[in-house]
């Protein structure tokens, strides 16, 4: 199951039922967990923890230094989850002292070709990235969002569970959850995302609340923190409204208007 042509650290820690293609690199102090397939060429970097099941496709750069100035060698790592698929030309960099050094990937996603995590970065579970989409460094992505083909995120932004950003949008501020954010004619909140929402089995009735706390948000005039407010009053009705709250309460950006 490990091609003869793969390069292979001595202090790397390889699970049972692993295949590794030709021309691989496996780091110092790597772990790879039960069922992961890496592909030729693709090159996983010091110290990362990859879970089980994982697909990692040729020439993706998988847990490697940071791009950072400010990196000289300290401790970086990536956690990676279980079962996710990571395309071809994929990079994602271990994390920085400006953080705990970690970057960590979730379990469950889809990350399309050439798609770049930055270090620092948080990504959930259940995302989909796709096709060039790029997170700057210390970028939270929650469960469940999509980020199209084309899209950048700016650095120390959070984008919302189940939120949608369209191509080729240019993230500047935090994305509240269940948002559909489009680019054109400028970056900007453009309703709710109601397909995802039903795909994921919300009912009628929370989507119906979903789309109260938007207009709340954005319909009202209100200002945030007495929009917070409301929120939080809706919140005991329908469970699903925290989510808006605890991203609102805790974005350190603010949220995109």
């Amino acid at each position: 199951m490990i091609d003869k042509r793969a390069v292979i650290h001595e202090t790397a820690e390889i699970a049972d039922n692993v295949t590794i293609g030709p021309y691989a690199i496996i780091g110092e102090n790597t772990k790879i967990g039960e069922g992961c397939n890496i592909s030729a060429h693709a090159v996983i970097g010091k110290n990362t923890i990859i879970g089980k099941n994982n697909r990692i496709f040729q020439f993706a750069s998988v847990g490697e230094e940071p791009i950072d100035r400010t990196f000289h060698g300290e401790f970086s790592q990536l956690i990676l989850g279980d079962n996710n698929i990571i395309r071809e030309c994929v990079t994602i960099h271990g994390g920085t002292a400006k953080e705990d050094g970690i970057t960590r990937v979730g379990n469950n996603n889809l990350i399309m070709n050439y798609v770049h995590i930055g270090h620092d970065c948080r990504v959930g579970n259940n995302v989909t990235l796709v096709n060039n989409a790029a997170l700057a460094g210390h970028v939270h992505v929650d469960d469940f969002a999509t980020i199209g083909i084309n899209s950048g995120i700016h650095q120390f932004c959070r984008i919302g569970a189940y939120a949608f950003i369209a191509h080729m949008a240019l993230i500047t501020q935090d994305v509240p959850p269940y948002l559909m954010v489009t680019a054109s004619p400028t970056t900007s909140p453009c309703g709710i995302n109601v397909e995802g929402l039903k795909r994921a089995g919300f009912s009628s009735q929370d989507i119906r609340q979903i789309r109260e706390a938007y207009k709340v948000i954005y319909r009202q005039g209100l200002r945030l923190v007495e929009a917070i407010e409301k929120l939080k009053v809706m919140q005991q009705e329908t469970p699903a409204i925290e989510r808006f709250v605890t991203l609102l309460e805790s974005s350190k950006r603010g949220i995109i208007r």
